[in-house]
């Protein structure tokens, strides 16, 4: 996963983010992954960029660990394409990995402190 700005300058993220973002984006219903990816693409505002070298040994990953399901389907360019499903155990995996995030950016924002002011 990458940002858009100068290639040098991108952001590494850590391990487990992509995994929530698609968990959270899926939350929404069934999608595959090129849909995955403009979602996430999308609600980031183009801050996120996510390749497919990176998005397909991610959905194994989460689909090894009965988090989604695949089905296949036909998408809106009517070609054939796995559809990926959170299953109830993705759910409650959603839920849990959402706070510890949370929990994370508090504890962050905590060590780095307000925005030192000019002048």
């Amino acid at each position: 996963m990458s940002t858009r700005s100068n290639p040098d300058d991108r952001v590494t993220l850590l391990q487990g983010t992509l995994d929530l973002l698609i968990l959270r984006t899926l939350l929404h219903g069934a999608e595959h992954g090129q849909g995955i990816a403009r979602a996430i693409q999308k609600q980031s505002e183009d801050v996120l960029l996510v390749d497919h070298g990176t998005l397909y040994p991610a959905l194994q990953r989460l689909e090894a660990r009965g988090w989604i399901k695949p089905q296949w389907g036909t998408s809106e360019n009517n070609r054939r394409a796995r559809f990926y499903e959170l299953t109830k155990t993705g759910r409650a995996q959603l839920v849990r990995e959402r706070s510890q995030w949370r929990q994370l950016v508090t504890a962050m924002a905590r060590v780095l402190g307000p925005e030192p002011t000019e002048g």
